[in-house]
């Protein structure tokens, strides 16, 4: 029993932060960068996507840990925003499926 609490106890979920490296400016090219920190066990995936649609070819970085065996993990890839359109960073971690949206600087 004593293992299950321990084991509860030690689930920090993660957080997220969705941007771009530049200004986010229609028709101009753009990195879309999803960052997941603070989170533990490291059982988790994050999937770049445009109206819904996971975006080809995003490169991600290698699983780091932090203070207190939390993670971090940061995915990004080339796009150029468009009005109209959906940027958003679909983040899985243990059973739990979350969707944040990217904000253009307009």
């Amino acid at each position: 029993m004593k293992w299950l609490l321990s084991l509860a106890a030690s689930i920090a979920h993660p957080k997220v932060q969705v941007y771009s490296r530049n200004p986010g400016n229609f028709g101009d090219k753009n990195t879309l960068i999803c960052h997941v920190s603070g989170f533990h066990p490291p059982d988790i995936s994050i999937q770049l996507l445009k109206n819904g649609v996971e975006i080809p070819d995003a490169k991600q970085t290698d699983l780091a840990f932090e203070q207190g065996w939390q993670f971090h993990l940061t995915k990004s890839v080339g796009f150029t925003p468009a009005s109209g359109e959906e940027y958003t960073c679909r983040v899985r971690h243990l059973k739990n499926l979350k969707t944040y949206t990217w904000e253009a600087d307009m």
